[in-house]
């Protein structure tokens, strides 16, 4: 099924899509799409529920997100345009949970911003608490899939002392949606194809066959450094085109439009502005 949160920023209710495409209430079901419902998501048939008029906006398609965690260079391909070497294990890094916003809600550039850059991302959003999950066990935890938008302040992330949470965690740097894919929907995570256009150009083209750790393996990794919580949303990395890896680099800037997509789990469109 594929689930959706639709309405003003922070006032979004939950809604699935039927077979036409079009947005179910689900609220009159379940309170919203977050903790311990992504658990167990209801199965039913969407046209039972009332329709939804109109074109509502899409939040984020899960709530109430308490970890949002990135893994980075998880495409070898990536690692190689970055300047960097494949790595041995998964490299973890965290976004601010403020940064996460609709699917097609501007992105902001935060001030000093001067390169900033995109990244198509199969997001997993976890159903139920892993800790010291095996490799076997680790997709039995997952409500669902998504697109993420692992937007990315590159002088922040390289070139301010620190970790690169900095360069990853301004308002607005973390697009989700437009839906919750379950599993049986969504079909293998490691084949799933990824694209993201800027301005009407392709520059990422990728498919998670190619991930250096799989999605099992990150969440088994995870769940022995931390437990992972309904609710909590991975990026898993992203393919070879960032703006970063560009000869000459070309980096985000006021009026840029990008439009990302992965097969099965629905398309992203977001106008880059610069914050005030």
């Amino acid at each position: 099924m594929r689930f959706v949160r639709y309405g003003e920023k922070g006032a979004e209710k939950p809604g699935v899509l039927d077979a036409q495409g079009r947005i179910r209430d689900l609220s009159g079901v379940i309170p919203d799409l977050a903790g311990a419902v992504l658990a167990d998501l209801p199965r039913f048939d969407p046209e039972t529920l009332p329709l939804v008029p109109g074109n509502p906006r899409l939040g984020p398609p899960v709530g109430q997100v308490g970890k949002f965690i990135g893994i980075g260079l998880n495409y070898a391909d990536h690692a190689a345009e970055s300047g960097m070497d494949a790595p041995a294990m998964p490299i973890v890094f965290m976004k601010a949970t403020s940064s996460i916003c609709g699917p097609n809600d501007p992105v902001y550039l935060p001030r000093n911003a001067k390169k900033g850059d995109w990244e198509v991302e199969l997001g997993v959003v976890i159903g139920k608490t892993a800790k010291y999950v095996s490799e076997a066990e680790a997709l039995d935890h997952v409500a669902g899939y998504c697109v993420v938008n692992d937007v990315s302040e590159r002088a922040f992330q390289m070139e301010l002392v620190g970790q690169w949470t900095k360069g990853k965690s301004a308002d607005t740097f973390g697009p989700i949606g437009p839906w919750l894919v379950t599993p049986d929907e969504a079909g293998d995570p490691q084949n799933l194809d990824l694209s993201l256009d800027l301005n009407g150009a392709r520059v990422q083209t990728g498919n998670t066959d190619t991930m250096i750790f799989t999605v099992a393996q990150i969440i088994a990794h995870l769940s022995g450094l931390m437990s992972l919580q309904p609710g909590d949303v991975i990026a898993t990395g992203t393919p070879p085109g960032v703006g970063m890896g560009m000869k000459p680099q070309r980096f985000l800037a006021e009026g840029d439009v990008m439009e990302l997509r992965i097969a099965g789990l629905g398309e992203q469109r977001q106008e880059v502005r610069r914050d005030a």
